[in-house]
């Protein structure tokens, strides 16, 4: 089944120069082949991501406006059909995530390649506590939108790695924050099996070069509007006649 297991990684930026090459340094160590996709971001943000593109095996496509990390994400996963990955290892720019755990998804994916294999975070004690409430209530309404299945333990990691072709065929509508639990869903509905595995997820401060895009007013309007589409889509699909 994994013979022509072909994968890349997609890593979405925006406004990340204190931490977007140490990022890829660490990702390449593990993975060959990185697309960098930098959604818009300032002159400081945009030269971090251009001097990325002289090393081996890393593509950057520079998007001309910021249009969300969704938006992002999506340019990543065509270039990567384009270049014919079956594969795509979606990691954050911003080095929350615990990349020393890319070879246990990379195996996983391996030996499950028709499904979405996804993080399931450990969190730490300097996780904000605000951050944690709006992930369980979207753990709720994520669980809602699958039939009360417990499919996607944590449906906004954006530590994952997707099928492409079918990750492509969901046609997300989310280009922001929503996007990371939408298009969970919707590979759920389209009858992908989902591997949940544990990984370690670091918050840091802008000393460290923490850096937080979430604007609690807009994102907090999108993923709630995105989840009253997925409730409705849900339910139509109920209805629907077999």
């Amino acid at each position: 089944m994994t013979q022509g297991f072909r994968c890349c990684a997609i890593v979405p930026t925006y406004d990340n120069p204190d931490t977007i090459g140490a990022v890829v340094d660490e990702v390449r160590a593990r993975i060959a082949d990185v697309i960098v996709v930098d959604d818009g971001s300032s002159a400081p943000g945009y030269a971090a991501v251009e001097a990325l593109s002289s090393l081996h095996n890393v593509r950057v496509h520079h998007r001309t406006t910021n249009g969300g990390k969704g938006a992002a994400v999506k340019d990543g996963l065509r270039m990567a059909a384009e270049m014919k990955f079956t594969h795509a290892f979606q990691i954050d720019a911003d080095g929350q995530h615990d990349l020393e755990d890319i070879p246990r998804f990379l195996e996983a994916a391996r030996s499950a390649p028709w499904a979405l294999i996804m993080g399931s975070p450990v969190f730490g004690d300097e996780a904000p506590w605000s951050r944690v409430l709006g992930r369980r209530i979207t753990c709720f309404w994520t669980r809602i939108e699958t039939y009360g299945r417990r499919a996607i333990h944590d449906p906004l990691c954006g530590f994952r790695i997707y099928p492409v072709g079918e990750a492509l065929r969901t046609e997300t509508k989310g280009n922001a924050m929503d996007f990371d639990p939408e298009i969970a869903v919707r590979l759920v509905w389209q009858n992908v099996p989902v591997v949940n595995l544990l990984t370690r997820v670091r918050y840091f401060d802008r000393e460290m070069g923490g850096v937080s895009h979430f604007r609690l007013l807009r994102d907090n309007v999108q993923i709630s509007w995105m989840h009253t589409r997925l409730v409705t889509g849900a339910i139509l699909r109920l209805m629907a006649p077999w």
